[in-house]
């Protein structure tokens, strides 16, 4: 059988007419039903003898579809009523009614995916899923652990386990249900969330990984909602849960953590006093170059200084870019904010950092920093900043926000080195720390 995952996506129209014209009509009336043949990659289990297969992707990524149709691949025989490699099954969810009504009667649910002959009967009473073949899906609700004392299963699955307030114990009591068969299975669908329970499975050596953001099943998503949420939600950590489906981590001893930088997002750019594009260059000008992180940043700054609020308006930055490039870069972002300086590190470089970039513009207002402390030194008092709540950002800033998140005191815990976060550093520092120290400290001239 060939994946539609694979083969469809490369067909061309006169091969699928062809492929389809060569089927006979009861290969055609069964088509629908083949879920290999339409599946997508994430949607179908991989090879070997896991334990536990997690499919976590966006909201409506066909996380619901591809557990319903692993199920009915566990239970189906060849003929209805042949036994297939399942008999006993959970279905386990956050409640009894989002189980029926999401996993069983859902448009994605295991009766909808389920063809005549091989639908099961849903039996009330005994909160069972019964197949033609005598196979029995079993209805548990994560509110209740010990419900799960006593059966036993060779399949589950779960849906939705990273939002169960009592994940950990519901998943226990179905660890010790899952032993009958050769080799028993479970699936779980869901929205990643920063919780224990989901961690230690993903950890786990006999768990293997689908992934797949909201993007990845547009074809069957209103175009207005994916425009949408997508638009609002893209590069918050929000956005990055619930529609790339990436499970958000912060680290121990994070300076800035996602959740503190959403809370502080602006939506309008309140008015600013002063704006400045910051430069942090790479050592050398070619194209396996670290990034260029170029940060544009403004600040109200009447009135005293604790009063003084900032916003990060621009990531700017260039990858691979040559000096001349990034110059440019630079001063691109100083004439769309009408920005009043420009402050660049010359550690690496000296004089020639400011010569590239006068060459670009002879006339740019230009100030010269250097790194005398260490990065994690530098970037404390910023971090200060934020925990005041007096810095915002708008949106968009998700490369420079991830780089911020992986900034620990113990050091950078990223690939490569933070420029775009370096660069931040300078603009607040220049805006805000540096400006303040200067009216707390005023020079005494001496006669």
């Amino acid at each position: 059988m060939r994946s539609g995952a694979g083969w469809l996506s490369s067909a061309t129209q006169d091969q699928v007419d062809e492929f389809l014209n060569g089927l006979s009509d009861n290969a055609l009336m069964s088509l629908p039903w083949l879920f290999e043949f339409w599946a997508l990659p994430h949607q179908l289990p991989p090879p070997g003898a896991w334990k536990t297969w997690v499919i976590m992707g966006g909201r409506g990524a066909g996380k619901t579809r591809a557990g319903s149709e692993w199920v009915r691949a566990q239970v189906e025989g060849a003929l209805p009523t042949d036994p297939g490699r399942a008999r006993r099954v959970a279905l386990v969810g956050e409640t009894i009614d989002q189980v029926r009504e999401v996993m069983i009667f859902g448009d994605s649910g295991i009766i909808s995916c389920s063809p005549p002959d091989r639908k099961p009967e849903w039996l009330a009473t005994r909160k069972q899923l019964v197949w033609p073949n005598g196979a029995v899906a079993q209805v548990f609700s994560a509110h209740d652990p010990d419900s799960l004392r006593g059966p036993q299963f060779d399949a589950a699955w779960v849906d939705e386990l990273a939002k169960w307030k009592k994940g950990q114990e519901t998943w226990d009591m179905l660890q010790f249900a899952l032993r009958l068969g050769d080799n028993p299975q479970q699936v779980v669908t869901t929205t990643p969330q920063n919780v224990a329970v989901l961690k230690a499975i993903m950890k786990n050596p006999s768990t293997v990984k689908t992934h797949a953001p909201t993007a990845a099943n547009k074809a069957y998503l209103a175009k207005s909602f994916l425009e949408e949420v997508t638009a609002r939600y893209a590069g918050q950590s929000l956005g990055l849960q619930e529609l790339e489906g990436q499970l958000i981590e912060d680290l121990d001893g994070a300076l800035w953590t996602r959740l503190a930088l959403d809370e502080n997002r602006v939506e309008k750019i309140p008015p600013l006093s002063r704006i400045v594009v910051a430069v942090d260059p790479p050592v050398t000008g070619h194209k396996g170059s670290d990034e260029c992180g170029i940060v544009v940043v403004g600040a109200f700054t009447e009135g005293p200084p604790q009063d003084w609020r900032a916003v990060v308006l621009e990531d700017a930055s260039v990858t691979g870019a040559s000096p001349d490039q990034w110059a440019r870069a630079a001063v691109a972002a100083m004439d769309r904010h009408k920005a009043d300086r420009m402050v660049v590190e010359v550690n690496q470089g000296g004089d020639m950092v400011e010569q590239v970039v006068r060459s670009v513009d002879p006339l740019v207002p230009f100030r010269r920093v250097v790194a005398s402390k260490g990065k994690m030194v530098r970037a404390e008092p910023v971090a200060a900043l934020y925990e005041q709540g007096r810095v915002s950002h708008v949106r968009g800033l998700g490369k420079l926000e991830e780089q911020m998140c992986q900034m620990t005191r113990l050091g950078y815990q990223g690939k490569g080195s933070p420029d775009r976060m370096d660069a931040l550093v300078w603009a607040l520092t220049d805006l805000v720390l540096d400006a303040s120290e200067r009216i707390r400290r005023p020079q005494v001239r001496t006669l």
